[in-house]
Order: C-alpha cells, then structure tokens, then sequence
C-alpha cells in the first residue's frame, strides 16, 4: 500500500560548505556557458560524462536502493526514510568511495560486487560537498554554489523539476536507475511520489527486467515501508491511480536523472 503523499522527512541544513579546490575554483572563474553548457542548471563538472561512470552509477544506486528492501541500512537516517528519501540516500551513497569503512557503516555485505567507484565522484564531491540537489529553476552560476540553490534534501517533486528530466511514459524506454512519478492531488501537502526502476533485480530477480523499489511513504500513524515490486504487480494495483501505465493521468512518467545526460 502506498501512503497519500512523500515528503515528510527533513534534512539539515547545517554542514561545513565545500572547500574551494581547484575543481570548485575553475568554476567560480568560468561564464555559465562554460559550466553549464546545456544550461540544465547542473554544473558539467558534476555530469557524468564516461559510459562507465554512467553505467557504475545506475549498478549502485539501483543496487543501494534494491538492497534496502532486504535489510535498511542504520547509515539512513531514520527520519529521511520516505519515498524521495530512498533516492536521496541511494544517490548519495552511490558516489562515496566504497572502501572497507563504506562496507561497515552500510552494515550489510550485499553490496561487495555492484561495481567498479564512480570515477568522477571526486570532482562531484569537491563542487557539491553533500549538496547533491538543485532546488529552483535556472541555468548553473557560480553563485549557485553559496546561496543555497543546491541542498542536501529535495522531496519528490524538487527532484522532478530540478534534477531530473522527462524521458517517456512508455515503460519501453525506461533505464536501470531512471524515476517513476506519480501526482496525486488529493494529497495536498505532498501530492508527488517517487520510485525507482531496477530493470533486472539483483537479488530474487525471477528472469524479468520490470523491478521496482520504492519507499511507500510515511505519516503521523505509520512510517511506511520499502517494497520491490514488478511493473506485472503495480499494474494490477487495486488503486488505479498507482498503475505505471499510459492512460493513467496520476502517473507522469519515467524521468531520468540530469547528471547522466
């Protein structure tokens, strides 16, 4: 079942800023054309710009998030757990160095063969610090960096405004790692929810490529739970405003993030 509405959690906005490095510093001297060539509001230092590094990421954010339904990792902060803060989490982790520190503080021993690191995580890191989120509309400027336009939180639908982009509402042209958004008015506070799409699970994977993993979200009376369901299961939901399928007007489609672009 799935909670009307994803978006109750908060994050700090406390937190030393990024140091300006070199990477940050070649930034804060450069015209937004030269940073933000597109003009997606995210600077390229920050784009994954390698096949590799693209494809490491969708193995270990779809992993990190998959792996959650298994066993929750005590590094997620209790209170972030809701649908947005699954991506959140999971997107984070997914550019840590995963050393032996990563493997404990995880707590889990799932995650040892996801992938190779994201080889551009470094330079995500000296540019963003833990301020992964775009928060309002606009093309990258340096100031972008001290006035808060980046944070560490961002609920479901800052992540579909600002830090990701439409791609289809056919299923068919969906990949490992893209979103899935739902817009449910009735919920007025928080109307937009937010899965995940896995493609072929990792672990109970029955030979299908249609997985999902999402938070159901929370509220004052229930702190929801993680299910990993199929496209064959969500289409059949009791609720139809849930079904992942065309001529559902609550569902809006399958969005993929802007740093894989």
């Amino acid at each position: 079942m799935l909670q009307a509405g994803c978006g109750l959690s908060r994050a700090s906005n406390g937190g030393a800023k990024p140091p300006v490095d070199s990477a940050r510093g070649r930034l804060l001297s450069a015209t937004v054309g030269e940073i933000d060539a597109d003009r997606d509001g995210l600077p390229d230092a920050v784009e994954l710009r390698s096949h590799n590094d693209r494809e490491n990421f969708r193995r270990w954010f779809t992993g990190i998030a998959e792996t959650q339904f298994y066993e929750t990792s005590a590094a997620w902060n209790a209170e972030q757990r809701d649908c947005a803060g699954l991506v959140r989490f999971a997107w984070r982790e997914a550019l840590r160095s995963h050393d032996r520190l990563w493997f404990r503080k995880m707590g889990a021993n799932a995650y040892d063969s996801i992938a190779p690191d994201v080889r551009a995580a470094g330079a995500i890191r000296a540019t963003l610090g833990d301020k992964l989120f775009r928060t309002h509309v606009g093309a990258f400027r340096e100031t972008d960096l001290d006035d808060q336009t980046f944070a560490e939180f961002a609920d479901a639908r800052t992540l579909k405004d600002y830090n990701t982009d439409f791609v289809s509402r056919d299923r068919r042209q969906a990949r490992p790692g893209d979103l899935l958004f739902y817009h449910q008015p009735w919920a007025r506070k928080y109307p937009y929810h937010v899965m995940i799409f896995l493609g072929p699970a990792r672990e109970a994977g029955e030979g299908a490529s249609d997985w999902v993993v999402y938070h159901t979200g929370a509220s004052a009376m229930d702190e929801g739970t993680i299910k990993k369901v199929r496209f064959a299961v969500l289409d059949q939901h009791p609720d139809p405003r849930w079904r992942p399928i065309t001529n559902n007007r609550h569902f809006l489609g399958f969005y993929r993030l802007r740093m894989l672009q």
